[in-house]
């Protein structure tokens, strides 16, 4: 019987090529969204895959929905925590509102997507814990001290579950991926899209495919002495 994989904001951007790549695999594989219902529709009709709507950021939400996809699909032993939002502003000009929204949803929503789904993992002595950091976790960046500090947080999630999990046959891992080809990144001015390679050694946006095949790589059963590890998929720019 094939494992089951929950993907967080798996329906657009990486989230949608971890869900296709972990469903190429053989993973029977839940994606959620949190908000449009015409983009999910489209990537369940073109790729199969059921997508599933809740809010990362609420704990009860996150709790029905990951029942809901077990009673679907069966336990889950694969949970990517993707979903992630973006708030930016000036330290001197961010909000009280941006910093909650983007803590919320970017490391709460980590706790809420893995808390209801770790006592399964523990009592079936195995799972596979793979959080989507940033480039900006470890570097810090301009206009993002709230996304910053989330994506620095989450390192310190998957480090800490790694040593909780360990004896239960559970990893935990972080990737950070640096810039990515996804429809965000490409929306943005030729000239600014210009400028952010031209920071990236390699010469190039990375692929959001290039992601999942790390995700698929830490979800196998071969990465299994892999555990509170950071994989940086950035074409070495975070080096420069």
């Amino acid at each position: 019987m094939a494992r089951t994989a929950l993907v967080t904001g798996g329906t657009r951007g990486i989230g949608a090529a971890i869900s296709q790549a972990l469903k190429a695999e053989g993973y029977s594989v839940a994606a959620t969204y949190a908000g449009n219902d015409q983009a999910a529709a489209v990537f369940t009709e073109e790729t199969g895959i059921k997508a599933y709507k809740w809010n990362v950021a609420d704990y009860a939400d996150s709790k029905a929905g990951i029942s809901q996809v077990e009673t679907d699909l069966g336990p889950i032993d694969i949970v990517v925590a993707n979903a992630g939002i973006t708030r930016d502003a000036p330290f001197h000009k961010m909000t009280p509102e941006q910093w909650t929204e983007v803590v919320d949803t970017n490391l709460t929503g980590v706790f809420n997507t893995v808390h209801p789904i770790w006592p399964g993992m523990r009592q079936r002595k195995f799972g596979r814990v793979i959080v989507i950091s940033s480039i900006n976790g470890q570097k810090g960046q301009f206009a993002q001290v709230n996304y910053a500090a989330t994506k620095a947080g989450d390192l310190g999630i998957v480090k800490s579950l790694a040593h909780e999990g360990a004896r239960a046959g559970i990893t935990a891992n972080a990737i950070c991926p640096g810039y990515i080809a996804t429809e965000m990144v490409m929306a943005v001015p030729e000239k600014v899209r210009d400028s952010i390679i031209s920071q990236i050694p390699t010469g190039r946006l990375g692929e959001p495919e290039e992601i999942a095949r790390c995700v698929v790589f830490l979800a196998s059963e071969d990465s299994g002495f892999i555990n509170g590890s950071t994989i940086s998929a950035n074409g070495a720019q975070f080096f420069a």
